[in-house]
């Protein structure tokens, strides 16, 4: 499991566009990484949309989740995300940082994705992590965090 104080992962993963993104591409930034189940559900819908509208002037924002590049360019069309969503398609960043875990839903279990948020810092160490997250009002408590 991922603490505060370790080093974030070592990851290369593709956005939306296909473009590759890997840890160089946080160096020198403060960068919010949120891990969310699924594209376009009614949870996960309320975080990206409450990320998209919270002001973060010294930090990106990048979600990442196992869905494809192609599920990502929707989303981000259908909500007017302005922040890249990663591809985890085979949950590897996800184990990674401890995020990967078992889940239950109505009786049955299941592998997926635990809703985390991991503030990162310019030296790629984190800084602070959201375990648990519910979606409503998360991002504001990233943007105090950030103040």
């Amino acid at each position: 499991m991922l603490n505060e104080g370790d080093p974030f992962p070592q990851f290369s993963l593709q956005d939306q566009d296909g473009k590759t993104v890997s840890n160089a591409d946080l160096t020198g930034f403060k960068t919010v990484v949120y891990f969310y189940p699924k594209d376009d559900t009614p949870g996960c819908t309320v975080e990206a949309c409450e990320f998209r509208d919270a002001s973060y002037p010294n930090a990106k924002v990048i979600g990442v989740s196992p869905d494809s590049p192609k599920s990502h360019t929707k989303f981000i069309s259908k909500f007017g995300l302005n922040f890249p969503l990663l591809a985890d398609v085979d949950h590897t960043l996800a184990e990674a940082c401890g995020v990967w875990v078992e889940k239950s839903m109505y009786g049955k279990s299941y592998m997926g994705v635990e809703r985390t948020t991991f503030l990162v810092g310019k030296d790629g160490r984190v800084l602070k992590i959201w375990r648990k997250v519910t979606p409503k009002g998360h991002a504001e408590e990233v943007a105090a965090a950030l103040a």
